[in-house]
């Protein structure tokens, strides 16, 4: 009888790496989900895409055999900002530092020697959302991320994510809602993601704070955010209420218009602007119901994801991994 040093063992982690326009995160995650260990850095402190592989691939690295040594990681799984799982590239990013097409999926395989798999944030957070979280047993439903960098979706139908001919398809933020309006960094103008981003609800408090002509408690902050302005708005501020009121109409339209194409069973919204809470959902909600198709009306569940956001994308990620074929330089 052989031995049992001659079975093959089964590799039981994979690696997450969750790509961000302001920081970068990666962990190792185990064959249950479970995040093993957890790092992160700066990404615009690389302004050159060869210095940021090679810091990411050297973190990599040092965090994997500081939990259990690479023999026990299987693959690589990536999510950034306007990648395409077809090709393994970010192409032609908005918001990121490095321009032009950049082939992320080889150039972190050549460094670490394992498989790599790059994905689209916006799909990583819907694979994530099915795999763990609030659209788990859903066949047929869209993930919507609101963060700083932009307004990103995804949607799956019958069961499968739609990525589209070469990987690019929920691009809901670059719908353009207002003619000739805000400037985009994808170079176009008036896309929903520059009204309805954090950068874009930010931008809506400034103009509004301009345009005032009543004392508002934004017009004393030193620092606009979410959190700011919320906290105004539960202080009664009449302009703080009206960019969250302003924000969630424009949204709700847009969620309205995505809803009558799909027909789906639920819209999970993530990410930072969801903090806001009532103050932007109640007008969405609002707006949606008024502008959907009329036979999908009230009965479009429109949830917020139950997952943390220092989470959500590296284990969204760690899933891609495990559907990627197995590759090492160290069997």
């Amino acid at each position: 009888m052989d031995s049992i040093e001659t079975i093959d063992k089964i590799k039981t982690r994979v690696v997450g790496i969750d790509i961000r326009v302001d920081r970068t995160t990666f962990a190792v995650v185990d064959i249950r989900g479970e995040i093993v260990a957890k790092d992160q850095f700066y990404t615009d402190e690389y302004p050159d895409i060869n210095d940021y592989v090679s810091a990411l691939a050297e973190k990599v690295i040092m965090l994997v055999e500081e939990n259990g040594g690479y023999e026990t990681v299987r693959s690589v799984g990536v999510s950034a900002p306007s990648a395409s799982s077809v090709t393994g590239c970010i192409e032609n990013a908005a918001n990121l530092p490095w321009k032009g097409v950049v082939p992320l999926s080889a150039m972190l395989r050549d460094r670490l020697g394992l498989a790599v798999a790059v994905a689209n944030d916006a799909h990583i957070t819907a694979l994530s959302e099915k795999t763990y979280g609030s659209a788990h047993g859903m066949k047929d439903f869209v993930v919507v991320s609101i963060s700083h960098g932009g307004l990103g979706s995804c949607f799956y139908s019958n069961g499968q994510p739609h990525l589209g001919f070469n990987g690019f398809a929920g691009e809901f933020g670059h719908c353009c809602v207002v003619p000739g309006g805000r400037e985009c960094g994808c170079g176009n103008r008036g896309c929903l993601e520059t009204y309805c981003s954090k950068a874009g609800l930010v931008k809506t408090a400034e103009e509004l704070i301009a345009e005032s002509k009543e004392p508002t408690l934004l017009s004393e902050l030193n620092d606009l955010t979410i959190d700011t302005i919320t906290d105004c708005c539960y202080k009664g501020d009449k302009v703080a209420i009206e960019v969250f009121r302003l924000t969630g109409e424009m949204l709700g339209l847009g969620l309205a218009n995505y809803a009558s194409v799909l027909n789906p069973e639920a819209i999970i919204l993530t990410g930072e602007v969801t903090q806001a809470g009532k103050w932007l959902l109640k007008p969405m909600r609002a707006s949606f119901e008024e502008h959907v198709f009329h036979n999908i009306k009230n009965k479009t569940r429109i949830l917020v994801s139950i997952l943390k956001e220092g989470e959500r994308d590296v284990l969204g990620a760690s899933a891609l991994a495990w559907d990627v074929k197995e590759y090492s330089l160290f069997k």
